[in-house]
């Protein structure tokens, strides 16, 4: 059975999400779920990204303008 974590996805610095992720999973993985979540779609619509910030199995925090 696969181990499942709970990361806390932040937008400019806000908890706007929790995703369900396999123990283990690459950070670039960690990211692309991040950034496909529909939750936090919603709030990226219409800005730009500037920075992605990944903490393995913890959380991660995505900076707009």
């Amino acid at each position: 059975a696969e181990d499942l974590i709970t990361i806390v996805v932040q937008v400019n610095g806000k908890v706007r999400d929790r995703l369900e992720i396999a123990a283990g999973t690459s950070k670039e993985e960690t990211e692309k779920s991040a950034l496909d979540a529909p939750k936090i779609q919603s709030y990226l619509e219409g800005r730009k990204i500037q920075k992605v910030i990944v903490v393995p199995e913890r959380l991660v925090n995505i900076v707009c303008e």
